[in-house]
C-alpha cells in the first residue's frame, strides 16, 4: 500500500454555497475517518447558489467547479462532486489527473449492484426527470424502481428537522411498498443527517450518496500501487 502525503486529502466539494449543508456532509463523513486512512476535507463552492434545484443552476456551477478543482489539484488525492446532479462531472475528470467521483453515479451504481432495484428520494418534482435522464445515460434506467419528490427545496430541508424526516419516511415508504424499491438513495446532500434514523424506520438500506462516493474515493487511494 502506498503511503499518501499527509498534506493531501480526499476533497469533497459542495457545489452550493450553503455552509450548513457542507457542515452536515462533514459530520456524515466522520464515520469514514481513520487515523491510518486518508484525510477527508469538505469545501464549499462560494460561487454556487444556496441550493442547486434547476437545470440552469446545474449548468451555472460547472465553470466555477472546474476552476476550484484545478486550484486544489495539488492538495487532493481524489475529488467528490457532492451534488446529486453530478454537475460537470465529465469536465471535472478532464480538468485533473486525480480521480473524481460523482455522488449520484457512485451511489446509484452501488445500489443497483448490491440491491437490484432502488428508489430515489428527490427534493422537488423538477429533479425527477433530470435524474431519470441521467440514469438512462448511465445504463441504470431499468434498476430504478421509482423517484419521488419530497416537495422541499434544499434550504427547506434544514428548517424543520422533524417535518423533513416525516416527509422522508412517508416518501420512502411509498418507494418501498408501492414501487418495490429494495434500497433507497437519498437524492440531496441535505438529507444526510436523517440517513440512519430513516433506515431504522423503513428497515431497508438507505444510501447517503456522499458517503458512498467518499468510500469509493478512499478505496481508490488506499489500494493504489
Amino acid at each position: 500500500m502506498t503511503v499518501q502525503p499527509v498534506d493531501r486529502a480526499i476533497v469533497v466539494v459542495n457545489p452550493n454555497s450553503s455552509r450548513s449543508v457542507t457542515a452536515d456532509m462533514d459530520r456524515a463523513l466522520d464515520s469514514l475517518r481513520r487515523p491510518e486512512g486518508p484525510a477527508i476535507r469538505c469545501v464549499t463552492l462560494a460561487e454556487g447558489p444556496p441550493g442547486i434545484e434547476t437545470d440552469a443552476q446545474v449548468r451555472a456551477v460547472v465553470a466555477p467547479l472546474v476552476r476550484l478543482v484545478e486550484a486544489l489539484a495539488d492538495e487532493a488525492l481524489a475529488f467528490v462532486d457532492a451534488c446529486f446532479s453530478d454537475p460537470g462531472l465529465a469536465k471535472l475528470r478532464r480538468a485533473t489527473e486525480r480521480p473524481v467521483f460523482g455522488i449520484a453515479e457512485t451511489a446509484c451504481r452501488r445500489a443497483a449492484a448490491e440491491h437490484g432495484r432502488f428508489g430515489i428520494v428527490s427534493i422537488l418534482e423538477g429533479s425527477v426527470p433530470r435524474h431519470r435522464h441521467y440514469l438512462e445515460d448511465l445504463g441504470l434506467g431499468r434498476s430504478l424502481a421509482g423517484d419521488r419528490p419530497l416537495g422541499l427545496g434544499v434550504t427547506a430541508l434544514g428548517q424543520d428537522a422533524e417535518a423533513t424526516f416525516a416527509r422522508l419516511a412517508e416518501v420512502g415508504a411509498q418507494l418501498r411498498d408501492t414501487d418495490g424499491a429494495a434500497a433507497i438513495v437519498l437524492g440531496c446532500t441535505g438529507m444526510a443527517p436523517h440517513r440512519a434514523r430513516l433506515q431504522n424506520a423503513l428497515r431497508i438500506p438507505i444510501i447517503d450518496p456522499v458517503q458512498a462516493a467518499a468510500e469509493a474515493a478512499i478505496a481508490t487511494t488506499v489500494h493504489a500501487d
